[in-house]
């Protein structure tokens, strides 16, 4: 696949693409003789995680270590996991904040609906 068959199919720009592979986050990516760049699906595989992870607020940064890491092999199982373990944490604090965001908003619409709330 071309890059802007993938940029549309994983809803990424061609930049971002071009961004993650700069960064090692994937590829290197083949070329074809001209330059287009030529995914293929192990490329595809990388980039749904690296899209996943990023969404997740994963930084750049742990990201680029975690699959520094993945690249060298089972070696490494151990500390992948540590980042992923300390990524969850992560990811459990911002939820129990939606959470509690989401709570006092639906708070907010039943006062609102039972006109005890004027502002």
């Amino acid at each position: 696949m071309v890059i802007s068959e993938v940029a549309k199919e994983m809803e990424l720009t061609a930049d971002t693409l071009r961004y993650y592979e700069k960064e090692g986050l994937i590829g290197p990516i083949a070329k074809e003789k001209s330059g287009i760049r030529n995914y293929t699906e192990e490329d595809l595989q990388r980039i749904k995680f690296v899209k996943c992870m990023r969404e997740a607020g994963m930084e750049v940064k742990y990201l680029k270590r975690y699959i520094q890491l993945l690249d060298k092999g089972d070696e490494t199982i151990q500390e992948r996991r540590n980042i992923l373990l300390e990524q969850r944490k992560i990811i459990e604090r911002k939820l129990n904040a939606t959470k509690e965001a989401y709570d006092r908003i639906n708070y907010k619409i039943e006062l609102y609906d039972k006109k005890m709330l004027k502002n």
